[in-house]
């Protein structure tokens, strides 16, 4: 893909992933830093997850996506890349904006991992009392 060729950007962020989406005119590939979706992303419901808000608004053959996207694991992927598209398809097309709202797409999921606290194992985990 060319980068002189037309294009709509969305960001989307989860836990911390952060994932950069192009929308050009297309028939409906989908390249994960420069890799097919199939082998960044082996698990089928993952990968519908990601593709979600092309569902939504039934444009899934008429868009190629480009992502680029760094920090967290495959499973943050999946939301940034998510919210990324749900944006870029309201930059692409305004009418979009409420059958995605609808399902959500849209928003950010806000959890994220708690910090580990002074004198406790892990954030909440006390470590084992001992009466004697």
């Amino acid at each position: 893909m060319t980068t002189e060729q037309h294009y709509y950007f969305g960001l989307g962020r989860r836990k911390t992933s952060v994932a950069r989406v192009r929308l050009y005119p297309g028939n409906g590939t989908v390249i994960i830093n420069g890799k097919p979706i199939e082998d960044v992303v082996p698990r089928a419901s993952l990968r519908q997850e990601m593709l979600r808000p092309l569902a939504a608004t039934e444009t899934g053959g008429s868009f190629n996506v480009q992502v680029k996207v760094d920090g967290g694991g495959i499973s943050g992927w999946a939301g940034a890349i998510r919210q990324a598209i749900a944006r870029a398809l309201v930059v692409a097309d305004d009418g979009y904006r409420r059958p995605l709202r609808q399902e959500g797409l849209l928003t950010r999921d806000p959890r994220v991992k708690e910090r580990k606290k002074p004198g406790l194992k892990r954030a909440r985990k006390a470590p084992q009392f001992t009466k004697r």
